[in-house]
């Protein structure tokens, strides 16, 4: 087995060379880097990630803690966090909190103690515990899908860097906008929490004002789970829809479903059986979307005849039901990869501000809300939601719906 000496006897180099090649601690002139890696790869030489991160203080490892792996959005996700970190030579350690304020902080702390160079976590309902024990330890943390602003505030006492106000532009699909946060460490100032999510609520706003646009006045909300901010978000764009369609905010209408597809059965079946039931419904996961069409099947109710219906998500196979579902389809992949992307501007300059990074949605307009079908296949008609945005200084496999039943998604 080659060693590091045989590599800098044929590259013609030191030792110490070779070692500043292969873990960046030192710039080496472009012409001896190629020397050296033209050695590596003729002798075939592994490194000792044990040695080198005894060296660099790295591991080269990122922790992802994530609910519900098993559901395509998260999914999705996974694989666009797994495509960025091999992209930068780095390794992926999974765990599952369930969502569940307790198991949440012990697998993160599990990853931590796996002394992972950072983490992406997608925080529960209370993460206050979460976002405490990573400011103590002052771990590099990207919060992915949920943005933890006001849970920030609330363990902190303070505003903790977070700048109001919005500021517009989208650059590339990708929209830099509401500082993330920071809590105060009395040991070593503020530990800074970056984020990335989709766009929620101009999303949301436009799925209720296009039901309303088909002549639907009593529109129906599944919403998430308590505590959740995608769940507070797309209910303040369903609020927004329905201010812009001049249509009155009706409490009855808007029901919790939590997040999965049992609880959106029961919500769905309470709305149904309502004096006056809605005439539209959308549903604000792909979990619940899968609820509510089995609590209309359950009363022989059918889409869109007797209700239209709409969802936030789209999955693989949303075109194969009859009708088609319409949706809105958020850039999953693309939020795990940026994630990666912002936790090594992290780890590469910890003092930078916090940043909260959204990505667009994309409007995939197909069958279920009563419009005719096109007559074409896959998706009907896209369009790009343009998000919101606000930044102190810089712009910037075929699931099966059992998938559904466990653990909440976005």
């Amino acid at each position: 087995m080659a060693t590091m000496a045989d590599v800098a006897r044929s590259a013609g180099v030191s030792v110490a060379t070779v070692s500043h090649v292969l873990n960046d601690t030192r710039p080496v002139l472009p012409h001896t880097r190629q020397a050296v890696l033209d050695a590596v790869d003729r002798l075939g030489y592994t490194p000792n990630t044990l040695a080198r991160s005894l060296v660099t203080s790295r591991t080269r490892s990122i922790g992802l803690a994530v609910s519900a792996i098993s559901n395509p959005y998260f999914t999705e996700i996974l694989q666009g966090v797994e495509a960025g970190a091999l992209e930068h030579g780095y390794s992926l350690l999974i765990a599952d909190p369930h969502d569940d304020p307790d198991h949440e902080c012990k697998v993160v702390q599990l990853l931590h103690d796996r002394r992972v160079d950072g983490m992406i976590v997608a925080p529960s309902a209370d993460p206050r515990e979460l976002v405490s024990y990573l400011g103590r330890h002052r771990v590099p943390t990207v919060f992915l899908d949920r943005v933890i602003d006001g849970v920030i505030d609330e363990v902190t006492g303070t505003v903790g860097g977070v700048t109001e106000g919005v500021v517009g532009g989208a650059v590339g699909g990708v929209t830099e906008g509401v500082v993330g946060g920071a809590v105060e460490d009395p040991a070593g100032g503020p530990q800074r929490f970056d984020q990335v999510c989709a766009e929620n609520t101009g999303p949301m706003a436009r799925l209720v004002t296009h039901l309303a646009g088909l002549g639907h006045r009593r529109i129906g909300l599944v919403a998430g789970r308590p505590g959740l901010s995608t769940t507070a978000e797309r209910i303040t764009g369903y609020r927004q829809g329905l201010t812009t369609a001049r249509l009155p905010y009706d409490d009855d209408l808007v029901v919790h479903g939590d997040s999965e597809s049992a609880g959106a059965e029961r919500a769905t079946a309470a709305l149904l059986s309502l004096a006056a039931p809605p005439t539209a419904l959308v549903t604000a996961n792909n979990a619940m979307t899968i609820g509510a069409l089995r609590a209309l099947r359950d009363r022989g109710l059918s889409v869109p005849d007797d209700l239209a219906l709409c969802c936030f998500d789209d999955f693989a196979w949303a075109d194969l039901f009859s009708p088609r579902l319409t949706a809105i389809a958020q850039p999953s992949r693309e939020i795990g990869a940026q994630a990666v992307r912002v936790l090594l501007e992290r780890l590469a300059a910890p003092d930078r501000p916090a940043r909260t990074v959204r990505l667009d949605c994309t409007f995939v307009h197909r069958t279920s809300c009563g419009c005719p079908d096109s007559g074409e296949p896959g998706r009907s008609s896209q369009s790009s939601l343009l998000s919101r945005s606000s930044q102190p200084s810089q712009r910037s496999q075929l699931p099966q719906p059992s998938q559904f039943e466990k653990g909440n998604v976005s």
